[in-house]
């Protein structure tokens, strides 16, 4: 299945009024020309702390043609309701990313936040990630890295995951790619699993294992699958079997079906998207 991404403006680019009201600020957390990040920040009174930070990471099945421009008008709108979003670009399959670049990158970028907490104000207690398709993907992973040192491959597949680094405390995927596997055997956007990871799983098992979202359950943190009911893209089993693993977990996914197609989640101004948007605030409260 080949996916079908916007260019230019197009619909996901209507949050125009949002991008003026937010402060925005660019940093890069690596060497690359594809490791940085864009804080937006709203007003806040004079002493105050933002309430938690919003890491936004776009999706575009891993691969270089997409970038962060898809989750810019998310960060924006998100700024504009008074959440701190941190927009997150990554090294993608083609540009330096792929395995391991782009899950080094994931992890680097979130915890760049660190270096940046003091001079903006940002409590870093609550921290949840917004992604879509593949970005869906790497968020929910990265909820997962402090149990990625359990699954005895670290010698093979380390990402320096390490267990200083910033811990998510919630999820919100759209339309999330969550399940490598079934993904794989689906053989989803032509084979965007296997290129991603430099190869099939019956050649690299391991870097499969380590980087499927559904390796590292049960998570301790709230995870919301939200899946268009119209989604070509990315089928709702992707999200569908995610949950149903979970539910042996302390803290189970929760399925929440949105009407509209794939790109529906990433528009600001559609329905679809709004749900996800309540659905951070409800985690940062």
């Amino acid at each position: 299945m080949a996916a079908r991404w916007p260019h230019g403006n197009g619909r996901i680019a209507s949050a125009g009024y949002a991008r003026q009201m937010a402060q925005r600020h660019r940093y890069y957390y690596g060497g690359d020309p594809s490791q940085w990040g864009e804080l937006f920040l709203p007003a806040l009174p004079g002493g105050g702390t933002h309430r938690g930070v919003v890491v936004v990471i776009h999706g575009g099945y891993w691969r270089s043609q997409y970038g962060a421009e898809l989750g810019e008008p998310l960060a924006a709108d998100l700024a504009a309701h008074g959440m701190a979003a941190w927009n997150l670009e990554y090294r993608r399959a083609g540009n330096g990313g792929g395995w391991p670049g782009t899950f080094q990158d994931i992890l680097a970028g979130i915890d760049k936040l660190q270096e940046l907490a003091g001079e903006h104000a940002l409590d870093l207690a609550n921290m949840v990630a917004l992604g879509h398709s593949a970005g869906g993907h790497l968020a929910v992973w990265a909820a997962g890295r402090d149990r990625l040192g359990a699954l005895g491959l670290e010698r093979e597949c380390h990402v320096g995951s390490g267990d200083d680094g910033l811990r998510l405390t919630g999820v919100v995927s759209q339309s999330g790619v969550l399940n490598l596997g079934e993904a794989e055997r689906l053989n989803l956007s032509n084979g965007a699993v296997a290129n991603l990871l430099g190869g099939p799983s019956s050649e690299f098992p391991g870097r499969h294992r380590y980087a499927d979202p559904m390796t590292a359950l049960p998570l301790a943190v709230p995870v919301y699958a939200v899946h268009t009911t119209e989604d070509d893209d990315v089928p709702l089993v992707m999200s569908e079997s995610y949950v149903e693993a979970s539910r042996g977990g302390q803290v189970p996914a929760e399925l929440v079906t949105v009407p509209g197609d794939h790109f529906a989640l990433i528009d600001p101004e559609a329905p679809a998207y709004l749900t996800c948007r309540e659905l951070v605030q409800e985690l940062l409260r």
